[in-house]
């Protein structure tokens, strides 16, 4: 049996057995290495590879920034700003949600996190005020999937260490697609409240809105700081990490006064508990993805998907409802480095290139948040309104099509997301 083959088969064999991701990526790559007749030394030396990347330091540093804003209280401000901008509109708590979704993913890069820190805030009020509980946890869930897309972005960083590519070419190729998304579940959040009569929360008062942006300042220039320095050359998306941690601690311990001392710790150790099983996962998938190259497992592969159709259209089609399956199955940092290898001799043959191939899949793999049976802040969301999951997923349904309209955008019409890189 061929040497990929035999780790795919014992993988998904673990996995399916309850092992977690992580192990079984290790355990089947280290199998798989001994029945190759190959040495082990190979294992700690692609282990250390995997994780010995300078864009890699970004991750514990953007983790940390989402525990610290979510205890500082900035998550509270940037709602509060939101509720006084689209207060005024029919259906105003679904479009704030929305846009302080979009606002958060600038800062956190985390879909979990989005959807704790906006939908636990604005779920319960949604609810309150006469929404359905479904709905409500549509439109939360379905709005977190920016945290991966708007930069900073865990997964264009992942992506770009398994690539060499540059995560700021990645972040700035990913704000155009985000944006485009977090516009389109605005317009359809305005046509169902229409369409349901959903009330407003208040009436657009200037005086408001500048009071609230002045309470939030603070908390509005953290995106500003973030995308501002790295699309301005300023700092690298490594840096701009360890400058937005140090920028929310201030802010939320002598601005705001909601981050006490006392929660520090526990703030930083499960930060490290989330950076640590990240980094585990990269680590053991560099084995992986190095017995797969030595079983020629991406070639065979790509042969194949080639053997059906050699159309770049038809190409494109095909890596994007393998990526859609995979979504729904598995974790996105998972999947992104174990796939990322197999699908980068189909997209050249498609005349993609690394960066678009990137957002492709960001796009892809951030819909399986919301896509059964794994869709985990689909979960959450439903969880945090209490509502009946088949009827929380017929409301995201419309959700998941907008975001498979900006995927097809994204992967038949390369401006879409080169633009801004090209710039």
């Amino acid at each position: 049996m061929n040497l990929g083959t035999f780790m795919i088969i014992l993988l998904f064999v673990s996995i399916l057995l309850g092992m977690p991701v992580a192990y079984a990526i290790g355990i089947a790559s280290v199998a798989a290495i001994a029945y190759g007749n190959m040495e082990l030394i190979i294992v700690p030396q692609k282990m250390l590879a995997g994780i010995d990347s300078f864009p890699l330091l970004a991750v514990p540093f953007f983790v940390l920034a989402g525990n610290l804003m979510t205890a500082g209280g900035i998550n509270k401000k940037i709602m509060d700003f939101a509720g006084a901008v689209a207060g005024w509109i029919s259906g105003s708590k679904a479009i704030i949600t929305v846009v302080a979704s979009a606002i958060f993913a600038a800062i956190s890069g985390s879909g979990t996190a989005t959807v704790s820190a906006i939908g636990g805030v604005t779920i319960p009020t949604m609810k309150e005020e006469g929404y359905a509980p479904e709905f409500a946890a549509a439109v939360s869930a379905s709005s977190s999937i920016l945290g991966p897309l708007i930069p900073p972005s865990v997964i264009m960083i992942v992506y770009g260490n398994a690539t060499q590519s540059s995560v700021a070419d990645l972040f700035k190729a990913a704000v155009v697609p985000g944006i485009l998304l977090a516009f389109l579940f605005v317009f359809y959040s305005v046509y169902y409240a229409k369409k349901h009569k959903l009330p407003t929360t208040g009436h657009l008062s200037l005086w408001e809105v500048g009071h609230e942006t002045k309470k939030s300042i603070w908390a509005l220039l953290m995106p500003v700081l973030i995308i501002g320095g790295i699309f301005g050359g300023v700092f690298t998306p490594t840096e701009a990490a360890a400058v937005i941690v140090v920028y929310a601690f201030l802010v939320g311990v002598f601005v705001y006064r909601e981050l006490t001392w006392k929660a520090l710790p526990w703030i930083v150790l499960e930060s490290g508990i989330t950076t640590a099983s990240i980094m585990i996962l990269v680590s053991a998938s560099k084995i992986s993805s190095w017995v797969l190259a030595a079983g020629r497992v991406p070639e065979a592969i790509a042969k194949a998907i080639l053997g059906i159709s050699d159309s770049p259209v038809v190409l494109l089609l095909l890596i994007n409802v393998l990526l859609l399956i995979v979504g729904m199955l598995m974790e996105a940092n998972v999947a992104v480095l174990i796939f990322t290898p197999i699908l980068l001799p189909l997209a050249a043959a498609a005349g993609v290139g690394t960066v678009q191939l990137g957002v492709i899949m960001c796009v892809n793999l951030c819909l399986g948040l919301i896509t059964p049976p794994v869709g985990l802040c689909l979960l959450l969301g439903n969880h945090l309104a209490g509502a009946r999951f088949s009827a929380t997923f017929r409301q995201t349904l419309p959700f998941i099509g907008i975001a498979l309209l900006v995927l097809l955008l994204t992967t038949y019409i390369p401006q879409v997301s080169l633009w801004l890189p090209g710039l």
